[in-house]
């Protein structure tokens, strides 16, 4: 339910990857806040599903689409008559042996370096460029770009994962410092272990390719956590 005195009241904003886990999580805590949600998913049905039970509007997107941007801050535009917030969300991990995820250096294949690197990365990318001159126009805004600890900590696996969520660290350091003068802002955020149907397919990936049970990764991934518990989308 929205909350019209909320600390978003008004908020008109873009939330990728909203279908679920994080993204669908943001777009269901600032609807709470009173914020205009447009959510944008690559899946249509669970974006739809996701829009109706949280009282967001949605729109398909592949982020990697360059046209599609403009597309898409129009409609936010269009629907909610402005556009303050974006969070770039949507991204990937591959880390299974059928996709070349690999999990070393070594044995990332190119392909799946291209594929994590055009969503994680380029996605942003395009979803920044597109937000800037829209948001000066409307006189400032917040962009809020979905990092990982992973790139505070490089790792011998989730290679191009963890090199994907740097280069979103250090782009969106860029942007900040771009659009201070037209009082918009951008942050990267970095989130831990949470359960969402990202993590829990990057566990089960990385299970099969060590050939070890799946509760083994986990508790070796909660190990690493000092509270050894995972986080949730809620969080």
């Amino acid at each position: 339910m929205s909350n019209s005195g909320g600390r978003m009241s008004g908020k008109c904003c873009i939330v990728t990857g909203g279908a679920r886990g994080l993204g669908r999580a943001i777009a269901a805590a600032f609807i709470r806040e009173g914020a205009l949600i447009l959510i944008t998913d690559i899946d249509e049905a669970a974006g739809a599903e996701a829009a109706s039970d949280i009282g967001a509007k949605f729109a398909v997107q592949d982020v990697t689409r360059e046209d599609r941007w403009p597309e898409i801050i129009a409609a936010c535009q269009d629907q909610f008559d402005g556009f303050d917030v974006l969070v770039n969300n949507a991204g990937l991990v591959e880390t299974g042996a059928k996709t070349g995820g690999g999990v070393s250096p070594e044995d990332t294949s190119l392909s799946a370096w291209k594929r994590t690197f055009s969503v994680n990365v380029d996605g942003v990318f395009l979803g920044c460029r597109a937000a800037i001159p829209a948001m000066r126009q409307s006189g400032g805004g917040s962009i809020i770009n979905m990092s990982s600890v992973a790139s505070l900590t490089p790792t011998p696996f989730l290679t191009a994962y963890g090199a994907s969520k740097a280069a979103v660290a250090h782009l969106s350091t860029s942007v900040a410092l771009h659009g201070a003068p037209d009082k918009i802002r951008c942050n990267s955020v970095h989130p831990g272990q949470v359960q969402t149907d990202l993590h829990s397919n990057m566990v089960r990936d990385m299970a099969s390719m060590a050939d070890a049970p799946v509760s083994d990764v986990e508790a070796d991934f909660a190990a690493r956590i000092p509270l050894s518990e995972f986080g949730q989308a809620s969080d």
